[in-house]
């Protein structure tokens, strides 16, 4: 399985001190949750804001609820970022993907309005303002997230490494041990 892109480096997951060792969907179902937050804030500051990125957004949203699949929305954040499809096995090709099934309805849609040179440097501004707006709310984020670096890291030894000492405990009862001389 590739690494998620969401979780591998995440400044978020770093701030609050979630290592690999965690299992990932430990970390993601973190990860996605504060992206949500940061999301809303970003888009309530280009609501009020920032007029032109909020009519993009609002016809690539009309477009997007004229497809009648859309497999990767309105999932649980845990989910959000995931593949929609595992990885193809060597010499076993799939006769269809999850993916390929969106990218179809894709096709079907007409396109959006051409832009004037300056409506798209308007644009490319307004776009560049939300990333900074974004980043700043992240690493206001990332600073509260610190204070509870120490919590965080209670909680997942009180709750998430049990589970897998529990899990790894089954694994290897349920595990046929060929040096074992009393294993039937």
């Amino acid at each position: 399985m590739a690494p998620c892109r969401r979780c591998l480096g995440s400044p978020i997951l770093s701030a609050v001190g979630i290592s690999g060792n965690v299992p990932h969907g430990v970390q993601h179902g973190l990860s996605t949750r504060i992206k949500t937050i940061v999301d809303h804030a970003v888009a309530e500051y280009t609501a009020r804001n920032l007029p032109m990125l909020q009519t993009e957004l609002d016809q690539q949203a009309a477009r997007n609820r004229a497809r009648s699949y859309r497999p990767s929305e309105d999932l649980a954040p845990e989910f959000e970022g995931l593949p929609l499809d595992p990885d193809p096995l060597p010499g076993a090709p799939f006769l269809f993907t999850i993916a390929g099934l969106a990218d179809d309805e894709l096709v079907e849609l007409p396109p959006l309005p051409p832009l004037s040179d300056e409506a798209k440097a308007a644009l490319r501004q307004e776009v560049g303002l939300a990333d900074e707006y974004a980043n700043m709310v992240g690493r206001e984020i990332c600073s509260l997230l610190l204070r509870h670096r120490l919590n965080v890291q209670a909680v997942i030894s009180q709750y998430v490494e049990p589970q897998i000492e529990a899990l790894l405990a089954d694994l290897t009862e349920a595990l046929d041990s060929p040096f074992d001389p009393e294993a039937p």
